[in-house]
């Protein structure tokens, strides 16, 4: 079988945004991130080569990306310092893909600059996974958002989550309000007046039917009355007064206290790192699932990586 890498491939499929995606993609990528959890170590990589292009740090997705092309029997090649690339000589984007393509059957591209991996997309040259543009998207995290919010709810269909920290910048929550858009949900979006969700999220809440409400009072009636808690961290460096940053930094921080009275089915998630925004005694509740939500991210992006190659997976 030729390489993709070997031929111009007329229908070519990229993950860029989650907003390319159907809620039967979803369902589907879903579905085989699940065959991945009974049975990750798949050899249906064999012989390919997946290249891993981070013009951006990157820790968590990055290392997840590599280790679900080596579960899948591929290999691995790319930089994870773009200082280390010709790009720092001046290189363009448009020529590193290029070049790369020759070599690789599939790129994995995290970039600083929104847009680029569309615009890497639009080249055609190999399938495109974006592993994070700028502040835009991150269609991956999403994914596995939601695979953690299937498994531990048992549906994604019509489920109560509190968005809570920076809806300002915070890419995920953007994207996940997207992603959950086909199936039914409603949001309270919580956070201090300066980080909170932007009138173009609201929009597209208020124009699919989505009931959602603000408020900056991270209270027990908000944590009693919903089903995922997604905890985002309140970043200081978007802060211009920062007396305005130590008086809000605390104020959105879950503890185990907080916890009493929840909904059995609630769980906590976190796209991560976090810095305090949730207490260490959190962490052995029955509710904590960031941990387990990381490693899902596994599943995940091998259930992308074989959409975009075009492999089927049985069971």
């Amino acid at each position: 079988m030729p390489s993709l890498s070997d031929h111009h491939i007329k229908d070519m499929k990229h993950l860029v945004s989650i907003n390319q995606l159907s809620a039967e993609d979803i369902i589907r990528l879903l579905d085989r991130a699940e065959l991945f959890e009974q049975n990750p170590n798949r050899r249906l990589l064999e012989g390919r080569v997946i290249a891993t292009l981070f013009f951006e740090p990157s820790t968590r997705t990055r290392l997840s990306f590599e280790t679900a092309v080596n579960r899948l029997g591929g290999r691995v090649i790319g930089f994870s310092d773009a200082t280390t690339s010709s790009s720092s000589k001046g290189e363009s984007l448009k020529d590193t893909i290029s070049m790369v393509a020759n070599y690789a059957d599939a790129i994995v591209m995290r970039h600083y600059l929104e847009g680029a991996a569309l615009y890497a997309s639009e080249l055609d040259r190999a399938p495109i996974v974006n592993a994070g543009d700028g502040a835009n998207q991150h269609p991956s995290q999403t994914l596995l958002d939601l695979y953690s919010i299937r498994k531990t709810q048992g549906t994604l269909e019509g489920k109560t989550i509190a968005l809570v920290g920076d809806l300002k910048y915070g890419r995920t929550v953007h994207s996940l309000i997207v992603g959950l858009s086909h199936f039914h949900p409603s949001f309270i979006f919580v956070s201090p007046p300066e980080l909170r969700m932007p009138e173009e999220c609201k929009d597209f809440c208020r124009q699919h039917q989505i009931p959602f409400v603000e408020t900056t009072d991270f209270s027990s009636e908000v944590i009693q009355s919903v089903d995922i808690l997604y905890m985002t961290r309140v970043q200081r460096e978007r802060f211009i007064d920062l007396e305005e940053y130590e008086r809000v930094k605390n104020v959105y921080v879950l503890n185990r206290e907080m916890l009493t009275g929840c909904r059995e089915n609630l769980r906590v998630l976190h796209p991560l790192p976090r810095v305090g925004e949730i207490a260490q005694d959190v962490d052995d509740t029955p509710q904590a699932y960031y941990v387990q939500q990381a490693q899902n991210g596994l599943y995940a992006r091998q259930s992308i990586l074989c959409e975009v190659l075009g492999i089927e997976v049985v069971q």
